[in-house]
């Protein structure tokens, strides 16, 4: 039987002395824990290769063990594992990953996590509180990850948090490679593109120079004794008889999107489309979303949407491709800047 390919391997010239030239071979592997095991599936394929067979237990006492079940000794290991709910078991999960593949010779372990965990927490909004985001980045570094991976971290900050490489990747090649597919002229010609917030100004500006369509923004209020609360002051921005398309980085429950959905609507708007790299939807996110303010999402896959949380008006993108994209430019030592022209 032909052994199956759980390597990719790239010749490199290393000189050894003068007039000499070894060469050897990178080995990559790509392992992926339980979080998102179709995406960690696709990723591989899209880059020739399966993912290395790994032994995944989680004891009666709720405790967790990883095996690698082949070599990676000198490997370039990329670990798959995005961080929907349980969060905090796929957390645990990573690190004794990561463990493993240190105390088995890898090379280099990269932690693709297409989803940043506690990325929200990113600095201290009252007194007393944690920077979880931090917290989670010295927890990857301490275990062994050398580089982290990502998809539209909530604040670029959080590059910040690691001491070695981030690869920060954007998932608006592949929202926008839909919308301009699926768009109508007439759409088209009277499209705006929403921030939801102040926050998301700048990423929203960026789709609006890459479709061509004016900017709006909305003020908004947050509770911070009250979670996922969100009170709409008012609406920068002309989005009468408009076609909105709110760009945000996750949907939660949902309940921001739909309320500023439902202010558009009663400011005049006539369509209003939600795009988000994220979709977390916490319960009860699915029945929020299906409200009749508005008239499509569309998401990417980095986080597993059951068929429970699925609706007519979701629209599901693959992200692997990217995710895929990135790794090999990172393997052959490449750049992941030029994959997004040098900008979001």
């Amino acid at each position: 039987m032909a052994r199956k390919k759980h390597t990719i391997d790239l010749d490199v010239e290393h000189g050894v002395a003068p007039g000499l030239v070894a060469k050897t071979k990178k080995r990559l592997v790509v392992a992926a824990g339980r979080s998102h095991e179709t995406l960690a599936t696709q990723v591989a394929q899209a880059l020739g290769t399966e993912l290395v067979p790994t032994e995944h237990r989680t004891f009666a006492s709720g405790e967790i063990l990883t095996r690698f079940e082949v070599s990676i000794r000198g490997c370039d290991a990329f670990i798959i594992q995005t961080f929907g709910p349980p969060v905090n078991e796929w957390l645990m999960e990573v690190l004794i990953m990561i463990d493993a593949a240190k105390r088995a010779s890898a090379k280099r372990i990269t932690v693709v996590a297409p989803y940043y965990p506690y990325s929200r927490q990113d600095k201290k909004g009252r007194g007393r509180e944690p920077i979880s985001a931090r917290l989670v980045a010295d927890l990857l570094g301490t275990a062994g990850a050398d580089r982290i991976m990502s998809v539209d971290l909530h604040a670029a900050q959080i590059q910040g948090f690691f001491d070695g490489p981030v690869d920060h990747l954007f998932a608006k090649p592949v929202l926008l490679e839909y919308f301009e597919r699926t768009l109508s002229p007439e759409d088209r010609a009277h499209l705006t593109v929403v921030s939801p917030d102040t926050g998301r100004v700048r990423v929203a500006d960026t789709w609006s120079d890459s479709l061509g369509a004016p900017l709006a923004i909305i003020h908004k209020r947050r509770d911070p004794n009250v979670a996922n609360q969100v009170t709409v002051n008012e609406i920068v921005g002309q989005v009468e008889g408009r076609v909105c398309l709110l760009v945000d980085d996750m949907i939660d429950t949902g309940g921001t999107i739909v309320k500023a959905a439902q202010a558009l609507k009663a400011n005049g708007a006539s369509k209003v489309i939600v795009a988000a790299t994220h979709a977390i939807f916490s319960d009860p996110a699915a029945e929020h979303l299906q409200d009749e303010a508005v008239d499509e999402v569309v998401v990417t896959d980095s986080i597993p949407v059951p068929l429970e949380k699925r609706f007519d008006t979701l629209t599901i993108l693959e992200i692997a491709p990217l995710l895929a994209r990135a790794i090999r430019e990172v393997f052959e030592d490449g750049s992941v800047t030029s994959m997004f022209d040098g900008a979001a």
